[in-house]
């Protein structure tokens, strides 16, 4: 099958199939969450992002074989409402960004600062620290060693514009400079991007839409 990363709550997970990564997505919650389970081939450890909702859907998603590491790329609720009971659960590690980690009211045991390597198995994943959505919110960049890069985003990127930042023009300039900088900059246009709610899209589809962004402020 092919992936599509179009999932609805309450449908299956879509899957990813990488050569050295299984990533797979599903929808969860209210507010239609995206959490992903990436799982490493060559050691079947995994990691989950966002414990968003729904821990009876995220726990049978994970199975048997249990998650090392949960990542939440920001603080609020709707992206960690099912971070307990999946982490009583599996006793996973917990990361978040060392400046949202006081605003996730399940301790972050390891904080992560832009640049960090946020592990997998084999795999490895980089952190990028994107200020204005929230003040800590962090992606995750995967640089495939056979095709293109992969960076799950959270609620900073999605089609169509930077995530959320309530009118407010100082939090905007802030986040469109840091998804330019460090990700438009640096990625090419086959990027795939796995967003915190919705469907997927690329670097490449975004990208000449930047300046429009910042002409319309959001």
């Amino acid at each position: 099958m092919t992936y599509s990363g179009v999932v609805t709550v309450g449908g299956p997970a879509d899957v990813h199939e990488l050569p050295d990564l299984m990533i797979s997505k599903v929808a969860v919650g209210p507010m239609n969450n995206n959490a992903y389970l990436l799982r490493c081939r060559a050691t079947d450890e995994q990691l989950l992002i966002d414990a968003a909702a729904e821990p009876h859907t995220l726990l049978s998603l994970i199975g048997e074989s249990g998650i090392a590491s949960v990542v939440t790329t920001h603080r609020h609720q709707d992206h960690w409402s099912a971070l307990r009971e999946v982490v009583d659960a599996t006793g996973a590690r917990t990361y978040a960004g060392q400046y949202d980690a006081e605003g996730i009211p399940v301790p972050t045991d390891v904080p992560v600062a832009d640049g960090d390597t946020v592990r997998v198995g084999r795999v490895e994943l980089t952190a990028r620290h994107l200020v204005g959505h929230t003040p800590g919110s962090i992606a995750l960049v995967y640089n495939d060693p056979h095709g293109h890069p992969h960076v799950f985003t959270g609620d900073c990127l999605f089609p169509g514009g930077v995530g959320n930042t309530w009118k407010d023009s100082e939090a905007f300039e802030s986040l469109i400079n840091d998804v330019e900088t460090k990700l438009f900059d640096q990625l090419p246009d086959e990027t795939w991007v796995y967003p915190g709610h919705g469907d997927d899209t690329t670097l490449g589809a975004e990208r000449p839409h930047l300046g429009e962004w910042r002409e319309r402020g959001w």
